[in-house]
């Protein structure tokens, strides 16, 4: 038999599709494997309420497309509000907002229980108004029904390192910490004097104890954030390896460092960095990576595990193949521009044909805590569709199904997945 035989096998195709909707929808999220949120001790850099919310750089891309009567310079000349205004104006009254960015401001107002249909940006600034960052955090949390979130931090960040500095090790445990690194590996013309200022003894041609000092950076700012994994936004061309200073970066800091703090390095490849830069933040683009630096980095470090997300529609069934050659690769998420229904489907569908269960089926890349309400409903929407497919599939065979098997499977795949890999 199947299925335990404590356990009550679901009986038919609606119990069984029922089952799959409700799991899904209730099941708590263990972790969101990657976003942009800050705990409430980092003041500002938490971004939260409804203008934040609005302002968020994918719609001002679409605000600038779709109201060129306002140039990129005249917006970013606004206030804060006066932006949110103009672009509620332009995307949610002039037009139909049925973008995914658009919905998704939507479906979170609607889910703190106001009125999208009635209300204003007036009447939705007063809302956020009416509570503290500390009640909101709690209400975002439960809400989105979540347990912990990975924040990025860059220790390279002015405002971000004080903190660290003067506060220590983060206390509030829904927020963990990842470790992020990409001007080693980005611009290490950039990062080498820091470092020195800091009292690192590196030098820019690597020479010396360069590559231990590199190290011992690390090996600090790991013991000062308890990271659970490091990680670097990196081009669509980068290249592993190479005659640039990321690969004896990589080599003799990053991945030994990772090697010993028993934690994976996280390569997010795809990003072309400002292709429009009138739009700032809202300026990057997409390009296709090389799954081979992907599959070199894996072949060459048996050792350390590689978690890796790519930007790249194209990309997404290479790195499926790549994760079955290499058990020391696990895919997450569906990364920014591929944030969206239609995609987020296909890539399901694709990584659990190929991998099974073994890999994190989304994260919510947030920059402001509202988005993680919107955004884990919206995926919880698109999990529930593809798996409730592939059990059908399964029961057609006469494979029988339970609800515990089911609950088992989602809780990883929505991150406890990821949780278990790292031995946490």
């Amino acid at each position: 038999m199947s299925a335990a035989a404590s356990e009550t096998v679901l009986r038919g195709s609606s119990a069984i599709a029922n089952a799959v909707e409700r799991i899904c929808r209730t099941t708590t999220l263990p972790i969101d494997v990657h976003t942009h949120l800050y705990s409430g001790r980092f003041g500002d850099l938490l971004l939260w309420g409804f203008d934040e919310l609005i302002t968020y750089h994918y719609l001002i891309a679409e605000v600038c497309r779709t109201n060129r009567a306002v140039s990129p310079d005249q917006f970013f000349a606004m206030s804060k509000r006066e932006q949110a205004d103009h672009i509620w104006q332009s995307l949610f009254i002039d037009e139909s907002p049925v973008s995914e960015a658009r919905r998704g401001v939507l479906t979170c107002l609607q889910a703190y229980g106001l009125d999208v249909a009635e209300g204003g940006p007036d009447d939705f600034r007063e809302f956020f108004a009416a509570t503290t960052l500390e009640d909101h955090i709690d209400r975002v949390f439960a809400t989105a029904n979540a347990e912990k979130v990975v924040m990025t931090n860059d220790p390279f960040s002015d405002e971000e390192r004080a903190v660290w500095l003067e506060q220590g090790a983060e206390t509030d445990e829904r927020f963990l910490a990842a470790l992020r690194i990409d001007p080693l590996l980005v611009t290490w013309h950039e990062a080498q004097p820091r470092l020195a200022a800091w009292g690192y003894d590196v030098a820019l041609d690597l020479s010396g104890i360069t590559l231990f000092e590199v190290r011992r950076f690390l090996m600090d700012w790991a013991e000062r954030m308890s990271p659970v994994y490091m990680a670097a936004s990196l081009g669509f061309n980068f290249a592993y390896p190479d005659d640039h200073p990321s690969t004896p970066i990589l080599n003799e800091a990053i991945i030994p460092a990772c090697v010993e703090l028993g934690i994976p390095f996280s390569p997010m490849m795809g990003v072309k960095r400002q292709v429009n830069p009138a739009l700032r933040l809202a300026g990057d683009a997409v390009g296709k990576a090389d799954i081979g630096t992907v599959e070199r980095l894996c072949a060459h470090h048996p050792d350390c595990n590689f978690f890796v997300t790519l930007l790249s529609r194209e990309n997404q069934h290479e790195l499926c193949v790549a994760a079955r050659k290499f058990p020391n690769l696990m895919p997450f998420g569906c990364w920014w521009f591929l944030n969206d229904p239609s995609i987020i489907d296909e890539i399901t569908r694709e990584r659990v044909e190929l991998l099974g269960h073994s890999f994190v089926a989304q994260h919510s890349d947030c920059r402001v805590l509202d988005q993680l309400v919107y955004k884990w409903i919206h995926s919880r929407e698109a999990l529930a569709a593809v798996l409730t497919d592939k059990y059908l599939d399964l029961h057609a065979t006469g494979w029988q199904l339970t609800a515990e098997q089911i609950e088992a499977d989602v809780r990883g795949l929505l991150g406890q997945n990821f949780l278990d890999w790292i031995g946490r």
